[in-house]
């Protein structure tokens, strides 16, 4: 039987995934141990359920593994490669603009909305002088 390790999240409702792994054994009635490569040796090897995710052999859920760089803190940081959409909402007494990410490691389907100020501070080289993004 095959799982898929939960990952990590980056925007909401956007899960990612990486494997799949072997499951070597059951530890009490909602821990697994798992397979993992010798590239993940200092990640510990059982997981609780909720982390656990049934492969049924649908690659849109899985990424790479060769894809995914750690740090040496255990954590990783996804790169947006295009900005796809943007929109400004009317709150009561303010507007707040949002763009639509598509980011690295992702399909077009995994794209997630921001705060535009946010992303523009963080990564200016996706914003042109005249923008046209509408």
């Amino acid at each position: 039987m095959k799982e898929v390790m939960r990952f990590g999240k980056k925007g909401k409702l956007s899960p990612r995934y990486v494997g799949p792994y072997r499951i070597l054994k059951r530890i009490g009635k909602v821990a697994y141990e798992l397979e993992l490569p010798a590239d993940l040796a200092a990640v510990h090897p059982v997981f609780h359920i909720s982390l656990l995710k049934k492969f049924m052999g649908d690659p849109t859920s899985v990424v790479p593994l060769e894809s995914v760089t750690l740090k040496n803190r255990l954590s990783y940081e996804d790169v947006p490669i295009e900005i796809l959409y943007r929109q400004v909402r009317r709150l009561r007494n303010k507007e707040v603009a949002s763009v639509k990410v598509w980011w690295r490691n992702q399909f077009v389907e995994g794209a997630t909305w921001e705060v535009e100020a946010t992303i523009e501070a963080k990564y200016p080289h996706l914003f042109p002088s005249d923008s046209t993004l509408a």
